[in-house]
């Protein structure tokens, strides 16, 4: 904990704060998360994070977030193996899509085209 910084300290106990209430099936407002915070000794917490995360978390979304793995860490594991057949126009079109996505223009950073004309 002590390598976190004040603002990391912050969004980990409103986050937790917010699962809390969620587990208990309360309903998850910034009053609820700040009564929380302050009967946990958390009171210097900027006031503005259990506005956020209470108009962000609600109830569906929680159940989203631990319900899905993932998040900010991690390279997550290998793919799950292949269903039956009949995926491969699925596949496809993901990867058309995929290619279409990865395409940017031929722009410099400052704006011009990348003539190459140094």
């Amino acid at each position: 904990m002590d390598k976190l910084s004040k603002n990391q300290k912050d969004e980990l106990a409103v986050s937790l704060a917010a699962l809390a209430l969620y587990d208990a099936e309360a309903e998850v407002t910034s009053s609820q998360i700040n009564t929380l915070l302050e009967a946990t000794g958390n009171t210097e917490v900027e006031a503005f994070y259990p506005i956020i995360f209470a108009n962000f978390l609600t109830p569906a979304k929680i159940a989203d977030l631990i319900a899905s793995p993932g998040g900010a860490g991690g390279g997550g594991g290998g793919g799950g193996g292949g269903g039956g057949g009949g995926g491969d126009a699925e596949e496809e079109e993901e990867e058309k899509v995929e290619e279409e996505e990865m395409e940017a223009p031929a722009t410099d950073m400052f704006g011009g085209d990348d003539g190459g004309d140094y």
